[in-house]
């Protein structure tokens, strides 16, 4: 029996002996018993196999992982280069090769033979996991490139193209952008380049049809890369021109054969092609500046007239179409030309001047440049204020215009601050439109950049704990803060031309909720899917689906306020007995912002779930913000999914009048089962405000059959009834107000500024169902940022919680109770040493080349439309919360 607790390590090992293992690592820890984990063989049955070669060769899972959990290198290689995936890979063990993937085993890895761990399979499946892995490497590449351009990490982006199989250089985000658009966008100079002189294409446009120069805001980095790209095109096109003998006349010895380059405006003649390629033993050079071609009759010549009246004779081979090849060349010279009498006569006439001028001393060459810097800063900063005044002109005539046509009442709804997003920009306050003080002597905090908050859309998120809670409270613990001393165009106007999630927001403009407790606001309706799961109709169970649908958007109607954009990493959970569910939800990614949740029925009866991010758009007088992401809600007693996307949300009257929302877009609810839908419209108010928050359509079969109508307002209510019904009244409510129109032809008097509300409730159809009614509010829902009662409860802490939530729940998140409890100073710092905290933590995970790893979530593709989304992978619900990061 060997006594070397190395090689009873290996023989454990390869006979898969889980209890010798456990026994050894137990010695280990216990005995300080010396034991490399990753030590490998000497004999010939396992010379250089480390015992995770070995147990994976022979398909011990047991012994993996718990070789694994005690930190076994899991891309360790062996003498020949072959890492245990590789063994698992050849022998076809399927749960093994999961397991290590699990592990981070990198599918990439190549062994002595060059082959990677998918080339020694003959399992399929086996295959197609190990190619789906190299898709997720090469995506966190991609990834990593992406990131390394946005903040300008050279180093990183040198690595990355260094590698063996390097990412893809023309990779996009989930916005279109490239690595080019995103160090261009952020003004990230070398990085640029460096990108450019790696092959990154210039033309590409991204999502919202934006190309390169149309993302760059700073006009020096524009000329660099406008004289990079020109200069690359010079060179790419010489590379295809180029591979011809051209003979220069002399006139000594007649016409004699050289090997011609044009680079960077300058023309350069060999006498060898090895030479040219080499750019040793050069013949001669002429710059091309101001220089010009002349052709004759005969088509293989042409001459070449330098700016020093000196004259060039060419001559191409009579062979091989000699005309289009003259042709190609007096192109490729006349584009040579040009950039050098662009840049180079610049260079010359500078060089000149100098030579004839005083010699400038560094100190007064510095008070130069300090003086230009001055005059160009005060010319931009005119030319800003220029365009923000006559941006508000234009704002308040069009308001006037609109006044004039239709003097109707301004609707009851609000301002929904998700459309704005704290971010990376100062923006100091000045005064609003009507002249009172914007942002008191604290607000320069407030306004801090804020690199966490991109972009929030309304919805709803999760909140309460798993403890029996009897009661919940009707108020907040302080009123909120009146903003009719702050201006939001003041805030806007400093940040013409921006990105719109770049814009930084003061904190006077949040909500005391996270972007994650808004989310957790779509389960206020609850009990309408358990009256979906009571009905053995489908249709029945359509309706209901379809008026949860609506109900979720209902909480957003008259809410001023901005939720806090959620931190990375950020968990909110919600446990409601009473409603009979619990919810989950964390923010995954930062830049895009998204945030999922998973929310399921205590009794197993449905499981809701999804992922958001907004797409957002200034139009100057509004904000529209289109949520993206697919909600998914699954009745398993039915065996069935449903899946729909939510109404794009606008802001009106950002620059001048009252603000107020509309939600407006098709949404279309698919039972992917037995393939009916609910196509509903959300409409936009129109000129005289009569769609006004209204919600029309219909439900169909999988021919397309209407079965019934659906109408309503999305503040209110929502009715079914017959479509034969629906459509007769919408006929005759149409030709009564045609009548109405000719009776009355003038106007009323004036009233409140904004869209006409016609009627504060919807008229009911004979023969109607009623599907949904919003609760009322409570009476002291106006002094608490218009909060619903439900939204009232979201981040009440009891004691009972305190000690069982994990430390990145967000009712822990000392910003936002600091705004609860009515301290907006100190919300206000808390809020920006939150954003410095989470700015540092990326920096230091850049540095140290570490990826984020998202918790309670991973990225995969949703069973019932086949598209990416982040899927809950369990495990919250087990209280076991070890090696959370500290956000707060």
């Amino acid at each position: 029996r060997n006594t070397n607790p190395e090689e009873q390590f290996l023989h454990c090992a390869r006979n898969g002996d889980l209890l010798g293992i456990q026994k050894l690592l137990m010695s280990k820890i216990r005995d300080g018993m010396q034991i490399n984990i990753n030590c490998k063989g000497k004999n010939k049955s396992n010379l250089g196999w480390t015992p995770l070669h070995l147990a994976c060769y022979f398909g011990h899972k047991d012994v993996v992982e718990e070789l694994l959990k005690a930190g076994a290198d899991v891309n360790l290689p062996n003498n020949i280069g072959d890492t245990p995936l590789h063994k698992a890979a050849f022998t076809g063990r399927k749960e093994v090769v999961m397991l290590l993937l699990h592990y981070d085993a990198c599918p990439t890895v190549i062994n002595g033979s060059a082959q990677i761990p998918k080339d020694v399979t003959q399992n399929a499946e086996i295959r197609s996991m190990l190619e789906a892995a190299e898709r997720t490497e090469e995506r966190k590449l991609e990834d990593k490139l992406l990131e390394a351009a946005r903040e300008g990490d050279l180093t990183t982006l040198t690595q990355l193209f260094s590698r063996k199989k390097p990412p893809d250089i023309n990779c996009t985000d989930l916005l279109g952008n490239t690595p080019l658009h995103c160090a261009a966008y952020r003004g990230q100079k070398q990085c640029a380049l460096k990108l450019l002189k790696s092959g990154a294409s210039p033309n590409i446009k991204n999502k919202n049809g934006k190309a390169l120069f149309d993302l760059v805001s700073d006009t020096a980095m524009k000329q660099v890369l406008e004289g990079n790209i020109h200069r690359k095109s010079l060179k790419i096109r010489l590379l295809i021109i180029l591979s011809c003998v051209i003979p220069q006349s002399s006139r000594f010895f007649g016409w004699r054969s050289y090997w011609v380059v044009l680079q960077d405006g300058v023309l350069s003649w060999y006498s060898k092609q090895s030479d040219a390629a080499a750019n040793v033993r050069r013949q001669g050079c002429k710059s091309l500046t101001r220089a010009h071609c002349l052709v004759t009759k005969d088509n293989c010549f042409f001459t070449l007239k330098c700016f020093d009246d000196s004259v060039h004779h060419f001559k191409v081979s009579p062979q091989n179409d000699p005309e289009t090849m003259r042709k190609a060349w007096l192109d490729a010279l006349e584009e040579h030309a040009a950039y050098s009498t662009h840049y180079c006569s610049q260079e010359q006439g500078s060089e000149g001047e100098e030579e004839e001028g005083q010699v400038m001393s560094l100190g007064e060459l510095t008070d130069s440049l300090q003086v230009v810097r001055s005059l160009k800063l005060e010319q931009v900063v005119e030319k800003n204020k220029i365009l923000s005044e006559a941006l508000q002109t234009l704002a308040t005539e069009h308001h006037e215009l609109e006044q004039s046509v239709v003097k109707g009442s301004s609707p009851r709804s609000a301002l929904s601050e998700d459309e704005f997003h704290d971010a990376v920009s100062d923006s100091d306050s000045e005064h609003s439109l009507s002249g009172f003080e914007t942002v008191a002597s604290h607000s320069s905090e407030e306004e801090e950049d804020d690199d966490n908050d991109e972009g929030s859309l309304m919805l709803s998120s999760p909140c309460k704990l798993h403890v029996n809670v009897c009661y919940f409270r009707t108020s907040l613990p302080a009123p909120m803060f009146s903003r009719n001393d702050f201006s939001i165009w003041s805030i806007l106007r400093n940040c013409i031309g921006m990105e719109l999630s770049k814009i930084t927001m003061p904190v006077i403009f949040n909500e005391p909720l996270s972007f994650l407790q808004r989310l957790t606001e779509y389960m206020e309706h609850t009990y309408l899917i358990c009256q979906a799961n009571t009905s053995s109709d489908s249709v029945e169970r359509m309706k209901c689906v379809a008026a949860f649908a609506v109900s979720a958007v209902a909480s957003q109607w008259e809410r001023t306020g901005k939720p806090f954009n959620p931190l990375l990493g950020e968990t909110y959970e919600l446990v409601r007995e009473d409603l009979g569910f619990r919810l989950i939800s964390e923010q995954v990614s930062h830049h895009p912002p998204v945030s999922a949740f998973h929310a399921e029925g205590l009794t197993q009866d449905f499981v809701f779930h999804g992922s958001i991010y907004p797409k957002l758009k200034f139009w100057g007088k509004s904000v529209e913000a289109e949520p993206k992401g697919i909600i998914t809600l699954e009745l398993p007693k039915h065996s069935e999914a449903y899946t729909w996307t939510n109404p794009t949300c606008c802001v009106h009257n950002i620059i001048v009048g009252q603000l107020w929302i509309e939600q407006y877009g098709n949404v279309e609810v698919i039972n992917h089962r037995t393939g009916e839908r609910c196509c509903l419209n959300f409409k936009p108010c129109g000129l005289f405000g009569k769609e006004l928050h209204k919600v029309e359509g219909y439900i169909l079969d999988k021919s397309k059959k209407k079965l019934c109508a659906l109408y309503g307002k999305w503040t209110e209510c929502l009715y079914v009834v017959d479509p034969a019904a629906f459509e007769a009244h919408k006929k005759n409510d149409k030709k009564g107000v045609e009548e109405k129109k000719a009776s009355q032809p003038g106007c009323s008097e004036d009233q409140e500024q904004g869209p006409s509300s016609v009627s504060d409730s919807v008229e009911v159809i004979p023969g109607s169902q009623l599907l949904w009614r919003v609760a009322p509010r409570p009476a002291n829902s106006a002094e608490m940022y218009s909060f619903t009662s439900f939204a009232m409860q979201l981040n009440e802490l009891h004691k009972e919680m305190e000690g069982v939530l994990p430390q990145t729940d967000c009712r822990l998140r000392p910003d936002i109770r600091a705004m609860e409890n009515g301290d907006i100073d100190l919300a206000s710092e808390e809020k920006k040493r939150l954003e410095e905290k989470q700015r540092a933590a990326r920096k230091n995970r850049s540095k140290s080349d570490e990826e984020w790893k998202t918790r309670w979530f991973q990225q995969g593709q949703n069973p019932h439309t086949s598209s990416q989304d982040w899927l809950f992978s369990g495990g919250y619900w087990d209280r076991e919360y070890r090696q959370l990061p500290d956000i707060y």
